[in-house]
């Protein structure tokens, strides 16, 4: 259960961040860390539901796409 409360604090202070309106690379940062709790709460699951682990998929290769157009 602290998984996923770890992952509502994080979407919270990406959502804090975003009416803020961080910079890209601090908003990048909490993404990352997100995607990191919301694999973690994935592990800890007996069965992780299908759909929860296609959208961890989905944003891993969203994030990797997206620091690749950063750095380039």
């Amino acid at each position: 259960m602290n998984e996923a409360r770890r992952v509502i604090a994080r979407l919270d202070r990406i959502d804090a961040l975003e009416r803020a309106q961080a910079l890209p690379d601090i908003l990048l940062a909490e993404v990352r860390a997100l995607l990191r709790d919301a694999e973690e709460w994935a592990r800890v699951e007996p069965e992780p539901p299908h759909p929860a682990l296609q959208a961890v998929a989905r944003c891993r290769q969203m994030l990797e796409s997206t620091s690749r157009t950063l750095v380039a």
